[in-house]
């Protein structure tokens, strides 16, 4: 087997980078999509998105606990997945734009989005998405390797956002006669085709460009019900804290990328800035990317975020305070933040595979997929707040949502403004308290955890080996 290298970190990179094909466009676009395209209500939307976050909690642990009880595969624990089930993300994932279904009565619009939308993510997307990440722990046992696979996934993450942000809404918009921007919805659907397209062929090189290499030894990997792997779980006090600070972050990170379309739009009437505003947010992730790993090497991840975030915080309360008409200079403001949360996101998928390595140090037990199930579930908690409350809110501050394009009051569109900076403000200053003060794996501590576990398997390999006569 060949040593970890290059090719993993690209195609891993390209795995995020299938899933994020149809992961921000949904988060961002797919909201625009049902209010704007098929006239239903933002409180609708929102209710939809709350209970298939409710299902996935259902979905996502079974679907953690099938891949850390099923037989080992010649080609690995948790690759074969994505070979199987890369056609039927990309398929549901197409199937949730269809314009056609604005001609269907209401009732039939709202079994149209239910199905379309339970089926893509909390079956599809869930069956996919489990076993990529928790395949990062078996790729490598190195922690500055795991960072660059975590920096790498990023960076597909981050082309995607470019991708999506910055194109999206230049197909989408146009602009009438007086100047006031208008939406294509018959456009949706062959952009979904095309990103489908590139989605399945960036998960088909995520599977062959990848290998697993770390094998877990029988006797470490759990065999727990799920109740007492739970019960295991409960104890971890860096599992609790990170997945508190994912909610936050995703609520924080979604709401205002929501909000962001309907500022640009409603607000700033600008979508040139608002394509813009996409690639920015994009590029300081990249800009980041080749010195997250010395600053995660030198000063460790969870000193480095908390700084970061803490800085993005004191940004989206400028921009809250100042109430900014011109949205060039907004999105100046909004690439300084970026730069304090994008540098977080760099590291944060390195978080989940100190907190798998954690429990086994401490309970001897190892379960990856139940693990990062329970991490995912909690991230898609965050997406259901973010959606939920971004319908709830667009209904709460009064928008009109209608498929004749309406020009929004000037007391909504300051409420829009205020959402879009004051929410992100409170929520990076939350995750900012949670790394300092409730995250406890430090650099120091996680040195002492890879210690702990190869001192274990060195002690199973050699109760296991036969000994001579």
């Amino acid at each position: 087997m060949k040593k970890f290298g290059f090719k993993d970190k690209i195609g891993y990179m390209l795995g995020d980078l299938g899933n994020d094909f149809f992961f921000i466009l949904a988060s961002s676009f797919l909201m625009v999509f049902y209010t704007k395209v098929l006239g239903i209500s933002g409180g609708v939307v929102g209710t939809l998105f709350l209970l298939a976050r409710i299902l996935d909690a259902f979905t996502d642990i079974t679907m953690g606990r099938i891949v850390d009880m099923a037989p080992l595969h010649k080609n690995g624990r948790f690759r074969p997945w994505i070979l199987r089930m890369c056609v039927p993300v990309v398929l549901t994932g197409i199937f949730m734009f269809i314009p056609a279904a604005k001609n269907l009565p209401y009732w039939g619009k709202l079994v149209y989005i239910y199905v379309s939308y339970l089926i893509w993510g909390s079956i599809c997307y869930t069956g996919i998405n489990i076993p990529y990440g928790s395949m990062a722990s078996v790729i490598t046992d190195d922690p500055v390797e795991r960072t660059a696979l975590s920096t790498f996934r990023s960076i597909g993450a981050a082309i995607a956002g470019v991708v999506v942000g910055a194109g999206v809404p230049l197909i989408i918009y146009t602009y009438d006669s007086q100047g006031n921007q208008l939406i294509v919805g018959e456009r949706f659907l062959p952009i979904a085709v095309v990103f489908g397209i590139f989605a399945l062929v960036c998960y088909l090189l995520c599977y062959y460009m990848t290998q697993e290499r770390v094998v877990i030894p029988t006797t470490v990997r759990s065999k727990q019900g799920i109740k007492k792997s739970l019960a295991a779980m409960s104890h971890n006090r860096a599992l609790w804290a990170i997945i508190a600070a994912a909610i936050v972050l995703l609520l924080s990170t979604l709401l205002s990328g929501t909000m962001n379309v309907y500022l640009f739009m409603d607000y700033f009437k600008s979508k040139e800035a608002m394509s813009v505003a996409g690639f920015l947010q994009t590029a300081c992730t990249l800009i980041l990317a080749p010195f997250s790993g010395i600053l995660t090497k030198k000063f460790g991840k969870k000193e480095v975020s908390g700084i970061a975030v803490l800085f993005a915080s004191v940004i989206f309360f400028l921009l809250f305070l100042l109430r900014i008409q011109n949205p060039w200079i907004f999105c100046l403001f909004l690439a300084l933040g970026n730069f304090g949360s994008g540098l977080f996101n760099l590291m944060i998928w390195a978080f989940i595979t100190d907190v798998i390595d954690n429990q086994e140090a401490h309970t001897g037990t190892r379960s990856d997929g139940t693990i990062y199930a329970m991490y995912s579930f909690a991230r898609k908690i965050g997406q259901a707040l973010a959606g939920s409350l971004g319908g709830y809110t667009l209904t709460l501050i009064g928008y009109v949502s209608s498929t004749e394009n309406i020009i929004q009051t000037p007391a909504v569109t300051q409420r829009i403004y205020t959402v879009s900076t004051l929410v992100p403000a409170i929520c990076y200053f939350l995750v900012a308290i949670i790394l300092m003060f409730w995250y406890p794996l430090t650099r120091k501590k996680i040195a002492e955890n890879q210690r702990l576990i190869s001192q274990h398997r060195r002690e199973i390999n050699a109760n296991s080996t036969p000994q001579n006569p």
